[in-house]
């Protein structure tokens, strides 16, 4: 993660009904996402993730902007904008889902959430889907509303979440099931909460339905958090390397498709439904994936992420992937990467160097040399749930 000194604020991007929170809790950088600003952390990066792997952090993620669909064909148009059955999904169940283009590109890796048998909510990651789906219901014609809800989710993680959920929302939290959700009344604010999250650890989304309230939810969370030693903090780049999790606009973009991403789990080809790219996609599971997303142990140490964000995959002289995400994971005590290499070279143990992005020159003659960094493919995830 590369961070610039400061942020020039804009009117044109959208700040959070948390954003007021994480300045006077001393957010020190941020970025700008789905056109809302993003905190980029603390402390520092590296104390963040260590609050996050061993206590409880709260995040600002209301860039995680909601789109809702609801109506008569709400199901028929969910259906059509993702490649995923959701014929079996129920009222109060989350499901991960890719959605595609026609030509099978992925256009957004949202989260769905099934709110009735005729609503549902899409919360996205950085792309303009709120366009996407009113153009599809349009063209479709489709008896549905599709527009952005006052949602403002904030996640709440760490391996003490469950702890601060139970302060908050009492013991019925802790049944809650991984990917799924219930309404809550806090003091008087009306939220959802699921059991997903971003980072690899324990957590809650917690999504606040009216804006005007949110800097007192944060300081609700905040005191109820205080015995546990809650910090506010960011989605930590560090452990979802870590955990293989996935950035679109990062790992992939509308140029990749999700057989690419290993993602091949979330397609059903063999449903009656005709989603979006389904022709594409078929052809792509019969003739196979020219690239393939991989783990990247990098030699060196700290020092290694500086110019890799992009880097050149490099074997015998010639560049055959790239570095799409790169931390060093001072747990690992290495430096960790997820690259898009030719599938060919993506096999576990295949030995590759990295080239900071614009200094790949030919056979990698010269001064060039020295910027080359040994590096091996690895199995995905780094760290899994088990180890934590």
């Amino acid at each position: 993660m590369s961070v610039v000194s400061n942020i020039v604020l804009s009117s044109r991007v959208r700040r959070s009904p948390y954003f007021a929170a994480t300045q006077r809790y001393g957010c020190k950088a941020y970025s700008v996402y789905n056109h809302m600003y993003l905190p980029l952390y603390y402390e520092s990066p590296e104390a963040d993730y260590w609050h996050l792997v061993n206590g409880v952090t709260l995040w600002d993620v209301a860039v995680e902007r909601q789109v809702e669909i609801v109506g008569p064909d709400a199901a028929r148009l969910v259906q059509r904008l993702s490649p995923r059955d959701l014929s079996s999904c129920a009222v109060g169940q989350c499901k991960y889902v890719m959605m595609t283009d026609a030509r099978g590109g992925i256009v957004n890796d949202p989260v769905l959430l099934k709110l009735a048998e005729d609503r549902f909510w899409l919360s996205l990651a950085d792309s303009d889907v709120l366009l996407w789906a009113k153009g599809i219901a349009l063209a479709g014609g489709y008896d549905v509303e599709v527009f952005e809800p006052d949602v403002s989710p904030l996640q709440l993680q760490g391996p003490l979440a469950a702890a601060v959920g139970e302060a908050l929302f009492g013991a019925a939290l802790n049944d809650l099931k991984y990917f799924r959700f219930a309404e809550f009344d806090l003091d008087g604010m009306p939220l959802i909460v699921s059991r997903t999250g971003w980072s690899g650890e324990r957590g809650y989304e917690i999504y606040l339905q009216n804006g005007a309230d949110g800097d007192r939810l944060w300081e609700v969370i905040m005191e109820a958090g205080r015995p546990h030693g809650i910090k506010p903090a960011t989605p930590s780049t560090i452990r979802r390397i870590e955990g293989g999790l996935l950035s679109y606009g990062a790992d992939m973009t509308l140029e990749n498709n999700p057989y690419e991403m290993n993602l091949g789990r979330l397609i059903d080809l063999e449903q009656e439904a005709d989603f979006i790219g389904k022709a594409s996609l078929a052809r792509i599971a019969q003739d196979g994936v020219r690239q393939r997303l991989v783990g990247l142990i990098i030699e060196g140490g700290r020092e290694t992420t500086a110019g890799l964000e992009r880097a050149a995959v490099v074997r015998d002289g010639q560049a055959v992937g790239r570095v799409t995400s790169v931390a060093y994971s001072p747990r690992l005590e290495q430096t960790i990467a997820l690259c898009l290499v030719t599938a060919e070279y993506s096999a576990e143990g295949t030995v590759l160097t990295v080239q900071p992005e614009g200094q790949l020159e030919g056979q990698l003659e010269g001064k060039t040399r020295a910027s080359v960094r040994n590096a091996s493919v690895s199995p995905l995830p780094f760290v899994t749930k088990k180890t934590v």
